[in-house]
C-alpha cells in the first residue's frame, strides 16, 4: 500500500477554524458499509441509528493546556510541549515534552515560566523528546492551567481563546493528559448522550491519552513501514465487562473516534473479548486488520494522507471511504478537529 493511495483534493477553505455554535449542530455523513450508500444527515439524527442492546463508547481524556512558553537563564526563549508523564518523582513533575528553541537544548539547561514554575531539562530521549523536571512554587496543575495554552491542530491558523478552554473538549471529559482532543466526541451534548441512554444502550468510557503523534506526517511511500508514536490506555474492569455481554447478547459495539477504536482493539484478545487493563498503544491500523471489537464508527474528517485516513479506510474499504470524502467535499462539508462528522455502520 502506497501513500498516494490514501490522498485526497482538499479546498483550504474547508478546514474548520472555529468550533460550530452548539456542539450539535454539525453535519453527519453516514456510510452504510454492506451496501455503500452515503447519506446526508444532522449529526443530531444520530440517535436513530441505535438499538437496544448496543454499546456507546467514549474517550474520558481531558485535553491539558500543554503549551508553554519559558526563558532559558541566557534568556533565549523555548518552547514546551507537556507530552506524557514520567513516573512520579521525588520531589517534582517529570515530563517527556517536545520543544522548539533557537539552539537544541542540552541536559542541565534551566528554564524560567514565572516566579512560579521552573524547570531543569534532564536528558534527550527518542523521537527528539526531552525529559523535563518542573519544580514549581504551588499546585503544579494550577499553575499550568494559569500559564499554559491549548494545543490546537497545526491546521488551525489563530492562537487558542477562552472558547477553546470549554469546545476543544467533550463533555465528558475527566482525565487529564491528552494534547489533542478526541474531536469525534465533541459533537456529543448530554441531551444527546441521555436520549441515547433512553434506547436502551450502554454507555461506557475508557482513557487514551492523545500525544502528538496524531499530528505526524507519514514520511515513508509504504506505509507498512511506518511506526506508530505510543499513547497511553486505560480500560476499567466495568468496560470491558459491558462490551463483553453486549457482543455475546448481539449488541453492537460503536466507538467514538478513532482514539476508541486504538484502545479497544489493542487490548482485545484474538478470541474477540476484549481486556481490561491499562498500557501503551502502537497499533497502526490498515487495510487488511480484521477488526476485533468495533461493529460503527464515530469520526470526524481526517487529514490526506493520515493514518487516522488509514484507520478509517480500513474499516470502511478504502475505495468507499475515499467516494464518501469526495461527496463530503462536494457538499462542502467541515474538515478536522472543529468540523463536521461522520457515522460509519
Amino acid at each position: 500500500m502506497w501513500l498516494s493511495d490514501f490522498d485526497f483534493t482538499l479546498p483550504e477553505e474547508l478546514i474548520a477554524q472555529a468550533p460550530a455554535a452548539r456542539r450539535d449542530a454539525s453535519r453527519l455523513l453516514s456510510v452504510e458499509r454492506r451496501t455503500g450508500s452515503i447519506t446526508s444527515r444532522q449529526f443530531i439524527d444520530i440517535v436513530d441509528s441505535f438499538c437496544p442492546g448496543d454499546v456507546l463508547v467514549v474517550n474520558d481524556t481531558q485535553v491539558i493546556p500543554a503549551r508553554l512558553f519559558a526563558n532559558k537563564i541566557s534568556g533565549g526563549q523555548v518552547e514546551v510541549l507537556l507530552v506524557r508523564k514520567c513516573p512520579e518523582p521525588a520531589g517534582g513533575e517529570d515530563w517527556l515534552c517536545m520543544t522548539r528553541s533557537s539552539k537544541p537544548l542540552a541536559a542541565g539547561t534551566r528554564l524560567i515560566f514565572d516566579k512560579r514554575l521552573s524547570a531543569e531539562v534532564l536528558q534527550a530521549g527518542d523521537d527528539s523528546l526531552r525529559h523535563i523536571r518542573f519544580d514549581g512554587q504551588g499546585d503544579f496543575w494550577q499553575i499550568i492551567d494559569e500559564i499554559g495554552h491549548l494545543p490546537l491542530p497545526p491546521y488551525i491558523k489563530r492562537a487558542d481563546t477562552l472558547t477553546d478552554r470549554s469546545r476543544y473538549q467533550t463533555v465528558f471529559a475527566r482525565e487529564k493528559g491528552a494534547v489533542a482532543a478526541p474531536t469525534a466526541g465533541l459533537h456529543f451534548t448530554s441531551e444527546i448522550l441521555e436520549q441515547i441512554r433512553a434506547k436502551g444502550v450502554e454507555i461506557c468510557h475508557l482513557t487514551l491519552h492523545v500525544g502528538p503523534g496524531t499530528f505526524l506526517p507519514v514520511r515513508v511511500e509504504d506505509v507498512r513501514h511506518h511506526k506508530m508514536h505510543a499513547e497511553y490506555y486505560s480500560i476499567p474492569v466495568a468496560t470491558a465487562q459491558t462490551i463483553n455481554q453486549a457482543r455475546a447478547c448481539g449488541g453492537r459495539v460503536f466507538a467514538v473516534g478513532t482514539t476508541v477504536t486504538r484502545a479497544l482493539e489493542t487490548a482485545a484478545g484474538e478470541e474477540g473479548l476484549l481486556k481490561a487493563g491499562d498500557g501503551d498503544s502502537d497499533i497502526f491500523i490498515i487495510p487488511g486488520y480484521r477488526f476485533k471489537i468495533v461493529d460503527a464508527l464515530i469520526t470526524n474528517f481526517h487529514l490526506p494522507k493520515s493514518t487516522l485516513l488509514m484507520l478509517v479506510s480500513a474499516f470502511a474499504g478504502r475505495e468507499l471511504m475515499l467516494r464518501a470524502y469526495d461527496q463530503a467535499v462536494g457538499e462542502k462539508y467541515r474538515f478536522f478537529s472543529y468540523g463536521d462528522c461522520m457515522l460509519i455502520l
